[in-house]
């Protein structure tokens, strides 16, 4: 389940995190925002709690969308000591994000080398 960031905590939540977190920007009005959701959320269940999956409503935190360019939605972003690692976006379809979860699955193996993945 993805926990609801916002400005505020940012910092927090993604940036002084000490497991990699996954971030999703999304709007309610985004059709594959939602199509892509359970899709995260099913990337943070095979990694077994070594990844956070965090949410971010684009929207009602323009701040955040405008300090990391966001041009479309949704993006998601990888994280790793506050450093980012890997940015996937310019889906339009269920398909794009599956071919694009294969190389988000070969980073965090580099990040998390000593786990693996359940799939």
């Amino acid at each position: 389940m993805a926990l609801a960031v916002n400005e505020s905590t940012f910092k927090q939540e993604v940036l002084a995190s000490s497991i990699p977190v996954l971030v999703n920007f999304w709007a309610p009005w985004c059709g594959v925002c939602r199509l892509i959701h359970p899709m995260l959320t099913e990337l943070q269940t095979q990694w077994d709690g070594q990844v956070k999956l965090v949410s971010i409503n684009a929207d009602e935190n323009l701040k955040l969308a405008s300090h990391h360019r966001l041009t479309t939605l949704p993006t998601v972003m990888l994280f790793d000591q506050g450093r980012l690692l890997c940015r996937l976006e310019q889906f339009h379809q269920r398909d794009d994000f599956q071919r694009a979860a294969s190389d988000l699955h070969g980073v965090l193996g580099q990040v998390i080398p000593r786990y693996s993945c359940s799939a």
